[in-house]
């Protein structure tokens, strides 16, 4: 196998995705804990759903990943998920954020496969987005 590959019954594959999202009305409520407890979810759900996440930024207003996944499985199953549950958790844990937005997340993501840059540099990217 290839350096940097992964396989499964009958592919082999190396599929980077940086994923943005954001919380309703580009609010600031991922702070104050919710940052610390969403990354908790999203780690959890990685070892859950078999996908790697290379890095994550989280911003006060948005949600920065680099997630390596199987292909068959999909990234859009993978948004939606954390999605779906960091939503759940995060409102049941943390009422202050019924009060500030009606649902958490917005319905829209952005995505995009990484190739044209070197991967490094998308992660860096991503890590030092707090001192940007």
């Amino acid at each position: 196998m290839l350096k940097g590959y992964k396989s499964n019954n009958s592919i082999v594959f190396r599929c980077k995705y940086h994923v943005i999202f954001c919380p309703k009305y580009r609010r600031s409520v991922l702070v104050d804990g919710v940052d610390i407890r969403l990354k908790e979810i999203i780690d959890e759900l990685a070892t859950e759903l078999r996908f790697d996440l290379d890095a994550v930024g989280i911003m006060p207003d948005h949600v920065h990943l680099l997630i390596d996944c199987d292909p068959q499985f999909g990234i859009h199953k993978i948004v939606k998920h954390i999605k779906g549950r960091s939503s759940r958790f995060l409102r049941q844990e943390f009422p202050w954020l019924k009060s500030r937005i009606p649902t958490l997340w917005t319905n829209s993501y952005f995505v995009v496969t990484c190739g044209g840059a070197p991967l490094s540099v998308i992660k860096q990217y991503i890590e030092n987005q707090k001192t940007v």
